[in-house]
């Protein structure tokens, strides 16, 4: 007989969750042709199970985003500052992954909204998983993590209406000042990102460096892209969220796919305590910026991302960030919105993920010798350490010990234990030097239309108190922003009640 040309292959076997083979897998069980099925079709309630449950809670913020693979190359070297080994000889190729995100929209949101963008770092070293979680922004709107919940819900749906409001963005933004550098910069051109290939990362909080003397300096971490920066106009933005509502995750994935691989220079800029101590304004204040001038960027190495992912669920919908993680030789600051991550981070992965979220593949640190503790059992534990060890600590049997080496570095906590108001510290400095020496001027032109033409949605006293915020920062700038406005108020037949039914309060510190 002649062959047919077609090459002989065994048939991949159909199986369940159990790994059971199925005989038919396109018809349910039934008593008769035209009969009721049957409940002990469990091929059915295997499939059906599952797929009732195949959805975990979305992140509450940073929910849609895209992610990849690569690897850490150092470049220069700062053993100098720390003995952390992830950069302990120039050439060394440490794995990573890299998730982008937006922050306040839900999955299905589009990627081209004016947002900021999550930049979070897993790095797989051999001391374990180091986090580091950032934006493309080197700033963050408050500088209190107690305020986080209340921030983030004036930015979600409104929950009477479950529609997006202009009022309480507007409302808490104008009542916090704080917020009037990221906000500056989020209405920039930078508001809007060409993609996650094209912007810059940052560790955005202040950490600490630990060198192998015991020698401690804070520091930032910062990531260039080479790509170099694009960002979309509001125009392109708005065609793309009809077009392509997924722009920015198809953008990285094909560029990695024809083997285009992004990449990303690593820096550093680092301060001593002497320095910190005599600092003009809180070295710790996630509201602000380090001078480049006063605090140099020190080359680290490359990022690169050269790998997409197999399963989007598995690798990139399950990967969990944890600023908690740190390796020793990078260490917590007083940085107080780094202080409260450490805690909501993993607290929060163990309710989406459950307890045991650094048993998932892609979670798990690969080049640690043996994941050795006393924690125990918990839904989907997948690894259990040796019967001969005992649970608990200390003991007087061969198990795992701390090691002294190993230790935090030991740092004085000046000051009085207090709720120590934070509201009133320089809320304006960074922010006009962003508009004055920034920004060119089509820049702040831009910049004051974009926040008209969001802001103009606000009831009028909200507009009143952010222009008065502006005018703070800037008198051009508060000035522009209010004729602007003007212009809208006085061409509109007259402004929409709100939806919702919020009785209007002045907060009595409102300015």
């Amino acid at each position: 007989m002649e062959s047919s040309g077609a090459p002989s292959q065994v048939p991949i076997v159909l199986t369940t969750g159990a790994g059971i083979p199925i005989g038919d897998k396109l018809n349910v069980l039934t008593a008769g042709q035209r009969g009721p099925m049957l409940l002990q079709d469990v091929v059915f309630t295997d499939e059906m199970a599952h797929f009732g449950r195949e959805r975990i809670p979305e992140r509450v913020v940073h929910a849609k985003g895209a992610g990849a693979f690569g690897y850490l190359e150092v470049t220069h070297d700062i053993t100098k500052y720390t003995k952390a080994r992830v950069f302990d000889r120039v050439g060394k190729r440490t794995d990573i992954a890299i998730r982008f995100s937006t922050v306040a929209g839900e999955l299905g949101s589009p990627d081209t909204v004016r947002d900021p963008r999550g930049f979070a770092v897993k790095f797989y070293t051999e001391d374990g998983i180091w986090d580091l979680v950032g934006n493309n922004t080197p700033i963050f709107f408050i500088r209190d993590p107690i305020l986080f919940p209340s921030f983030i819900h004036s930015q979600k749906r409104n929950p009477q209406t479950n529609l997006k409001d202009p009022d309480t963005v507007w409302d808490f933004w104008s009542l916090r000042p704080e917020c009037m550098h990221q906000v500056s910069f989020l209405f920039s051109d930078r508001g809007i990102p060409d993609g996650f290939r094209h912007m810059n990362g940052y560790g955005s909080h202040t950490f600490k460096l630990v060198n192998a003397n015991g020698e401690a300096v804070y520091c930032k971490f910062h990531y260039k892209t080479d790509q170099g920066i694009k960002n979309l106009t509001v125009e392109e933005a708005d065609r793309l969220v009809v077009s392509d509502p997924d722009y920015a995750t198809r953008d990285l994935f094909k560029a990695i796919a024809k083997k285009k691989f992004p990449s990303w220079t690593m820096y550093i800029q680092v301060m001593t305590f002497e320095e910190a101590e005599k600092c003009s304004f809180n070295p710790f204040d996630l509201t602000k910026v380090w001078s480049h001038k006063d605090y140099p960027l020190i080359p680290v190495g490359k990022l690169v991302l050269n790998r997409n992912p197999e399963n989007y669920f598995a690798e990139v919908e399950q990967i969990a960030f944890d600023p908690s993680n740190m390796p020793p030789g990078i260490e917590a600051s007083p940085d107080k919105m780094l202080q409260g991550r450490l805690f909501s981070y993993p607290d929060t992965h163990r309710y989406r993920l459950g307890p045991n979220y650094l048993h998932i593949p892609v979670n798990c640190p690969r080049k640690v010798a043996s994941v050795c503790n006393y924690q125990r059992d918990g839904p989907m534990c997948l690894f259990a350490p040796p019967s001969h060890i005992p649970n608990y600590y200390p003991n007087s049997f061969t198990s795992p010990r701390d090691i002294p080496c190993h230790k935090e570095s030991a740092f004085q906590s000046p000051g009085d234990v207090d709720r120590h108001d934070s509201s009133a510290e320089d809320n304006v400095s960074q922010a006009r030097a962003f508009y004055t020496d920034i920004l060119e001027g089509p820049e702040r032109q831009r910049l004051c239309e974009n926040i008209a033409n969001s802001l103009k949605n606000a009831q009028l006293f909200i507009q009143d108190r952010a222009v008065k915020n502006f005018t703070d920062v800037h008198p051009d700038y508060g000035a522009r922003i209010k004729a602007l406005l003007d212009k809208h108020n006085a061409a509109a037949s007259g402004k929409e009640e709100p939806l919702h039914n919020y009785t209007c309060y002045v907060c009595p510190n409102a300015k």
